[in-house]
């Protein structure tokens, strides 16, 4: 081969490897949203937390937000985070609702614990979701939870009522490289009745059932 044939096979590869660096959002700009409608009542001891948040470190918008304690607590969450897009819009919109009771004499632990327990976990890669539950101790469970997961998004609808143990937690997180959008946990003790909507990926605010 020539040098002008290798050097020519050279520049081209160099040139298509420019124009798929072209196509790779940078690290700052990857997009996603998420939306939650939940509500929570409980008697017994509570430990949960919510992380929401635009981009990582000192830029964008954050938001924190959880409970600790033992009593009775009725509470509802609306929020969705709207970040990483093209045109440089992110939002963050939650509204917080709640009632709550220092009732620490309302729950006790029972004397003989029940081994029988519950556990899903749901994970979508494509969108970068992840979803968890578990109940030990359980005296009493029901539960109906949903999973619809593609390519595009992820629906998580849960309806549990529980006496025992239950523990919660979900992220979303696009890549690697971008912040965290949305990160909560919790876990409670005694009798809990929970509903919860979570709903991550493309238009996901638009798309999202009315509780």
């Amino acid at each position: 081969m020539k040098w002008w044939q290798s050097g020519f096979l050279m520049i081209s590869v160099f040139s298509i490897i420019a124009c798929l660096g072209l196509l790779v959002p940078p690290a700052a700009g990857v997009a996603q949203n998420m939306t939650e409608h939940s509500w929570i009542y409980n008697q017994g001891y509570s430990d949960d937390m919510r992380i929401y948040q635009t981009t990582s470190g000192f830029h964008g918008q954050k938001l924190v937000t959880g409970t600790r304690g033992t009593g009775t607590i009725s509470r509802s969450i609306d929020a969705h985070v709207y970040g990483g897009f093209e045109d440089g819009f992110n939002e963050i919109w939650a509204n917080e609702w709640g009632v709550y009771q220092n009732k620490p004499s309302s729950y006790s632990e029972p004397i003989t614990k029940s081994d029988l327990r519950n556990a899903l976990c749901a994970k979508n890669y494509e969108v970068g979701s992840i979803y968890s539950e578990s109940y030990s101790e359980i005296r009493d469970l029901v539960k109906d939870t949903s999973v619809s997961q593609t390519n595009e998004n992820s629906v998580y609808s849960i309806h549990t009522e529980a006496d025992g143990t239950a523990r919660v937690g979900a992220r979303v997180q696009r890549s690697t490289s971008s912040a965290p959008a949305y990160i909560m946990t919790g876990s409670y003790q005694g009798y809990t009745n929970m509903r919860m909507q979570l709903e991550s990926g493309n238009a996901s605010i638009m798309t999202l059932p009315c509780p």
